[in-house]
């Protein structure tokens, strides 16, 4: 359950791409991964529509280029690790997805590269697409246009968000062991949607509210009783993506957890609130 014996990081060789390496390198040297570089060369359409003779040009000019940058790509750096580069051609998203599959990866790590004011509200296309279809961890960096590249590689608090549903324990036991592998603190984090701040005052009362928020209480204690970790409880309130990444930056997490495939979300796809967590968390994600 808690093997990571192979690494896929895909790189575009942008400083977010490097981001992604130096938390690969921490992965790979604690659980002992093979880490593959993977850079896919994707079609141009911005370009006229060229001859043949020209468009082969282009082409063996773009992959002699990035056969080369792949062999650049860090070569003095990670001599004590297995790391294998592949270049490979075709939709980026796509060719992610099915190189992982096909050689059974265990966590994909990758930026999102989101920027700008507008396209901070969106993660990247490509990203997003492996989120959707890939059917193995995935972590990826902060989504924020002012991310420094010197992120925290090698986690020392970690925050785990879980809304209590059959996938909560798989969940937590990740963020537990990732804890134990890499000596750091647990904070778990719920969100007791039903008490939006904006509504809670109309529909519940006092009494009400300490009942629903001891009862989560009660539960995430069992939870933690059940996977044999220890960690703080944090029981928040309101949109479930402000307050899981509000209660990941007060905890001041290097490494927040969450669950890819909500209980109550269509098989297969990345639900709602994964997507907004992952955009808005201020620390790097591991969705499992």
């Amino acid at each position: 359950m808690f093997t990571i014996a192979k690494v896929l990081l895909p790189i575009d060789f942008s400083a977010r791409s490097t981001d992604a390496a130096n938390a690969a390198v921490a992965v790979g040297e604690r659980f002992g991964s093979e880490i593959v570089l993977l850079h896919v060369l994707a079609p141009r359409f911005d370009l006229p529509l060229p001859t043949s003779a020209q468009m082969k040009v282009l082409h063996d000019g773009a992959r002699v280029e990035a056969e080369e940058k792949m062999k650049g790509f860090r070569s003095n750096e990670w001599g004590h690790l297995g790391v294998k580069r592949i270049l490979r051609e075709g939709d980026p998203a796509r060719t992610i997805v099915e190189y992982a599959k096909e050689e059974h990866v265990d966590l994909i790590m990758m930026p999102t590269h989101g920027y700008g004011p507008f396209r901070r509200l969106l993660l990247g296309s490509i990203t997003a697409k492996v989120l959707h279809d890939a059917n193995c961890l995935v972590w990826t960096a902060a989504h924020t246009p002012d991310a420094s590249s010197d992120v925290s590689a090698t986690p020392r608090r970690i925050a785990c968000a879980v809304d209590l549903g059959p996938q909560s324990s798989s969940v937590l036991g990740w963020a537990s062991r990732l804890c134990w592998e890499f000596g750091a603190s647990l904070s778990v984090i719920h969100v007791v949607a039903s008490l939006d701040p904006r509504v809670e005052e109309y529909y519940f009362s006092p009494e009400s509210r300490g009942y629903v928020i001891n009862e989560a209480r009660a539960d995430l204690t069992r939870l933690l009783e059940t996977a044999g970790a220890e960690g703080e409880i944090h029981i928040e309130a309101g949109p479930i993506a402000d307050a899981v990444a509000g209660a990941a930056k007060q905890a001041q997490a290097d490494l927040l957890v969450i669950g890819r495939n909500s209980h109550d979300s269509i098989a297969g796809r990345l639900p709602t609130n994964a997507y907004a967590i992952i955009r808005e968390s201020p620390c790097p994600v591991l969705s499992v």
